[in-house]
Formats: structure tokens, sequence, C-alpha cells
């Protein structure tokens, strides 16, 4: 990168790959430098089978993304997502020898790394150990322990895992194109981070991230990450109905889901035609299919999907404790009426989430398809302290160290002149 405030996120989707450029604006907003988007190709359900196939799509959409900011890339962080995924929660629990002095952020540390030893099969590896919340005594809540007093120090996290083959071929896909790999995001997160607010992670919400073979739900409770799981259908089973009901190329079925597509019967816009014309198999190039028809089809099957999720919810506990309800991310979030289909079949409030607090470029990543993308960028910035400066802090730092910097000039100069 030539701007050493910047960062680059890689969201290897399963229909499309989106390479992202942002850093932090003087208003602590993610700015967002450039975007590139390629087709997806090499994935299944999620998961690379074919590294050749993904490693290109990657490699394109970087350099797109690199002509778009006019900036080098060399090393991202990328979501990862699938079914091999798996999460769990763990308290670990910690002494303090010392009553006398305050808890300090090693122990603080210790504790979580003791809540994150969980026993897992060789065959997956851990992804992230997300702190959840601390206890003092066992007893009293604390949001964050340090500098309090207490002689037990309990921490619980939530633990995110993966098969070890998965991880291995990201890796090798985003390395082969070119780009070294910073870390490993999950997916479900990443998009929590870009489509949130935070009011609604304290009260209790899932992420609901509708994808192309999968859907990703995030829940958060009382701020923090309390469940994540990965449902095995997606979007594409949508264009997959219209193309097979309909008798029609997968392309026309993804463009009349596009154009014409609602989730929920009755909500097309006014003046909306009745009928569309469908490229279709057979002698007849052409056919006319029925706008409500196509309805039908789709809320049949987005009925399914919510239906799971709210299963998973149900199964988890946080069913009835989620006050701010779903927030809907993804390409397939964006199917008209899909809001008022979920709050009509589980109960709950839902809301369509776009990136929030982005800047720059705003007119491309304005849609719940770039959440993910917005949320790993998010991360990266959150995770490297720089970044957490405004940009007037970082320039009167580098101006308060340009006179020291020219003093050992001169200096180093003088050593060199005969006296």
């Amino acid at each position: 990168m030539k701007r050493s405030n910047a960062i680059a996120a890689i969201d290897i989707g399963s229909t499309k790959v989106t390479a992202l450029v942002a850093d932090v604006n003087e208003y602590g907003e993610t700015r967002v430098l450039g975007v590139g988007v390629a087709p997806a190709s090499g994935l299944s359900r999620g998961v690379i089978d074919n590294i050749q196939s993904a490693r290109s799509a990657v490699a394109m959409a970087v350099e797109k993304a690199e002509q778009s900011c006019g900036m080098r890339i060399l090393s991202a962080v990328a979501g990862i997502s699938g079914g091999h995924l798996s999460s769990q929660n763990n308290r670990g629990i910690v002494a303090i020898p010392d009553r006398t002095r305050p808890i300090t952020v090693e122990d603080r540390e210790r504790a979580v790394e003791v809540a994150g030893q969980i026993s897992i099969p060789t065959n997956r590896q851990i992804i992230h150990i997300i702190p959840r919340g601390y206890w003092i005594e066992g007893s009293d809540a604390a949001s964050d322990p340090v500098g309090m007093y207490g002689a037990r120090l309990d921490a619980e996290a939530h633990i995110v895992t993966g098969a070890v083959s998965a991880v291995q071929n990201l890796t090798k896909c985003v390395e082969g194109a070119g780009v070294q790999l910073d870390e490993i995001v999950l997916g479900s997160l990443a998009s929590a981070l870009g489509a949130l607010a935070g009011e609604e992670r304290e009260q209790g919400v899932a992420a609901v991230d509708i994808g192309g073979s999968d859907t990703a739900i995030c829940v958060y409770e009382d701020g923090a990450v309390a469940h994540t799981a990965t449902l095995p259908l997606g979007g594409a089973h949508l264009t997959q109905d219209l193309a097979r009901l309909l008798r029609c190329p997968w392309e026309s079925a993804e463009r009349l889901k596009c154009e014409h597509g609602s989730a929920l019967a009755g909500a097309e816009p006014a003046g909306a035609a009745e009928e569309v014309e469908v490229r279709a198999f057979g002698t007849n190039a052409e056919k006319r299919v029925a706008v409500s028809h196509v309805a039908d089809i789709l809320q049949a099957r987005t009925e399914e999907i919510l239906e799971m999720v709210a299963i998973e919810l149900k199964r988890a506990g946080y069913l009835d404790r989620l006050a701010a309800g779903l927030v809907l991310t993804g390409g397939a979030s964006q199917l008209r009426g899909i809001a008022d289909l979920a709050e009509l079949r589980l109960g709950l409030p839902a809301r369509t989430g776009a990136p929030r607090g982005c800047a720059g470029l705003t007119e491309i990543v304005a849609t719940p398809a770039y959440a993910t993308a917005v949320g790993l960028a998010r991360h990266a910035l959150r995770e490297s302290a720089p970044f957490h400066q405004p940009a007037t802090a970082r320039q009167r730092e580098g101006e308060a160290a340009f006179p020291k910097i020219l003093n050992r000039l001169a200096a180093f100069g003088r050593a060199f002149i005969p006296q």
C-alpha cells in the first residue's frame, strides 16, 4: 500500500469476489478508497473446491481494486464461510494471586486464554476466540475488569472453529493471487460489523447474511457475540427454483429474480407490469410469465430459509430474546418485501441492513451485498492500533516528529565535517 493507514479486505462469496481498500477518515468513519468485483469461480457451498479458478477470481478482483484506488495491495484480511464452521461458548477462571493490586490487562488476557482452551479434533482449528463478558468473584459482572479488585476473574468467550483443509485452501488461494493473508475473519461476524448499529447489538439482534449458497447467522446479546451458525440455503436456491419451475436458463432466472422478483406476493410496486418476457428453453425462445407467479415461487423458498433461521435461533435459545429482531444482509436480502415477510412469519422486527458509517464510494457499496466486505475492512481497521487515531491526530504527530528528524540528520552530517 502507498498509504500506511489503508487496509485491504477480500470477501470470497459464492457468487462474487469483492476486494475492498479502506482507511479511517477524520470523523472515525470507514472510508472506502477502492472496490474491485469479479464473478466467483471454484467455490461450492461457500468452500473452495478448485484453487486455480478461485485464485483467478481473487486476482481479478484485487487487480480491479488496485486500479480503482491507485494503490498496490500487498496484504489483506479475508472472510471465511461454509457449513464446516461451528461455534460454542466456554468459560475460563483464573486466580488473582495478590488481592491488594488491581486486575491487569495480562490477567484479563489470561482469563480469555483459559476460556479458549477447548478440545477439538485434529482436523479442525480455532479461528476466533471472542470475549463475551467478565465476572469478578464469579458474580459481579464487568464490561472491562482492568483496574478493579478481586481474587478471581471469570471470562466467557465465543469460540469459532473450522476445518483445517478449508482454512489452508483459503490461504493458498489468496496468497496464490499475490496477496499476503493477514487474518481470516468469520464472514457472518464481518456482516454484523458492517450492518448493525450499536443499540441493536446491546438490545439483542441477529444479523442474517443470506449469501449465494448459504445463510450465516450472527447473534449479539448485551453488546457481545452470543451465537453463530451457518444454514445450507441461500439466494442461489431461489434462482434454481425459478429456473426449474419456469424451465428457463440460469441467467434468465437470475435476471428475473433481481429485476422483477419479490419475496412477498403483492409487494410489487404500483404500476409494475403484470407479465414479463423470459428467455426459455425449447422452440419458443421467449415466453411470458406472470410476476405474481414469480413472487409465489420466491416466497415459498424464502419462507423456508426464514423458518430455518427461526429454528436455529430457537434451538440456541435466542428467538424470544432479540429485542432488535433481525437485520438481513447479503445479496438475496435485497429481494423486495423480504423484511416484511420476516416480520410476518417470525413475529420479530426486521430490516434490510446496508453498510453503516461508511464514506467514500458509497454509491457502490451502499447495498447489503457489500456488508461483509465493509465489515471485514472495519474489523481490520479496529484491530490496528494506529488506525484508531483520527487523521488530524496522526498529522499532528507527524508534524511534531519532523523537527526531530531534521535535528538528527543535521547531527549526522556534522559528524563528517572536519573540525
